[in-house]
């Protein structure tokens, strides 16, 4: 789960990272004030769940309490087009009013967690204000990284290992190095997947803020924090991956024509690989579950079909815990409840896979029933126009 960067600094505040002084508005008026109270030059940042809000024109410098509401008045409302968003852009609903400081660097601070050592990785970088993703792709040697476990934590000699590793002028060293300790302590506690703070500035006084944060929580650890759950912000988010969130169901859309309904994320990730070799594109990442109901199919089936881009379906479902003819039942009644226009193709296998075949054959329903996942995919790409899209 994603969370604005506003969202983010009060939840590492606590933690010991240096933030600075600023108030969220959702109106020009509010702006004002919060220019007022914090004096001087602010900047206004429109928080939206994406990177590059500079480039795209939703963050401005504002040097007193009349322009941060002109430039608020501007930026509220705006769709703010940028690489993290696609043309399609997301429409301002806040800006962030924030103190200006005065920048000697810009440094990059960051969490993960490392699959391939299976720990969390803390990372630095002198290249702050840039995409790490960038960064890595010209020069990965300009990446610092250390390791931690997180039981122990980051350990202070990772962290001025990191600091020194940055050149930082003698008096930052120990700033950065609490800075450092704070975000992992952070990121454990938090549950978080990714704590990341670009551009971490070092002033001209030798001062180290967090000038921007980023912190996405692990979906399946919100059970532990009900007061992060509750910082989501559902704009921020596809409408269809909203409503398939609401009867917990794994849904993320795609690019391509070919909507897929699976249980298992394993079998999702095959299924689409399939149709990739079929010569097709899958329009969406769709996991019900091993234990889905007859009205989570529905729901799920509906909820394919609302994609506009959607040229035919494909159900691939392995039976076990969730019955074929479950499955079959749902499908039938989700199709006739929303008038099925498009192709409909069914490959299923596993407990009570032939009473759902004759669920699928005595419904009338222009239904085609594959034998193999092969076969599945050739059909459904047939179907669907016969290439990618």
């Amino acid at each position: 789960m994603k969370i604005h960067e506003y969202q983010a600094k009060e939840q590492l505040r606590p933690f010991g990272l240096p933030i600075p002084r600023g108030q969220v508005a959702a109106t020009a008026v509010e702006a004002e004030a919060a220019a007022k109270m914090l004096g001087g030059q602010v900047v206004v940042k429109a928080q939206i769940h994406a990177g590059g809000r500079g480039k795209g024109g939703g963050v401005k410098l504002a040097s007193g309490p009349t322009e941060a509401r002109a430039m608020a008045e501007k930026i509220l409302g705006m769709t703010l087009v940028t690489h993290q968003t696609g043309p399609e852009g997301r429409l301002v609903r806040q800006v962030l009013v924030e103190e200006t400081l005065p920048i000697a660097r810009e440094l990059y601070l960051g969490a993960v967690v490392d699959r391939v050592s299976g720990k969390p990785v803390m990372m630095v970088s002198a290249s702050g204000g840039m995409e790490i993703e960038e960064v890595a792709a010209k020069d990965p040697n300009a990446i610092l990284r250390e390791p931690f476990d997180a039981d122990r934590g980051l350990q202070a000699y990772q962290a001025r290992r990191l600091a020194f590793g940055l050149k930082l002028p003698a008096a930052a060293i120990n700033p950065a190095v609490k800075a450092m300790l704070a975000l992992a302590r952070a990121f454990v506690a938090l549950d978080a997947s990714l704590a990341e703070i670009n551009p971490l500035v070092l002033t001209k006084d030798d001062k180290i803020v967090a000038l921007d944060a980023k912190l996405n929580i692990d979906d399946n650890a919100l059970y532990r924090h009900p007061e992060l759950k509750a910082l989501r912000d559902i704009h921020e988010e596809a409408p269809l991956e909203v409503e398939a969130s609401r009867y917990s169901l794994n849904y993320i859309k795609l690019d391509g024509n070919v909507a897929c309904m699976v249980n298992g994320a394993g079998l999702a990730m095959a299924t689409m690989d399939i149709i990739q070799y079929a010569g097709g594109s899958p329009a969406n990442f769709l996991d019900v579950g091993g234990g889905a109901s007859q009205e989570q199919v529905r729901h799920a089936f509906e909820i394919l079909l609302k994609d506009p881009n959607v040229k035919a379906v494909l159900i691939n479902i392995f039976g076990g815990i969730l019955r074929c003819d479950t499955l079959a039942n749902g499908v039938v009644e989700a199709a006739r409840a929303v008038d099925l226009k498009v192709p409909l193709v069914i490959r299923m296998e596993g407990t009570n896979v032939e009473q759902g075949r004759e669920v699928l054959r005595a419904s009338g329903l222009p239904i085609t029933v594959a034998g193999s996942m092969k076969e599945a995919a050739e059909k459904v790409v047939a179907a669907a126009g016969g290439g990618r899209r």
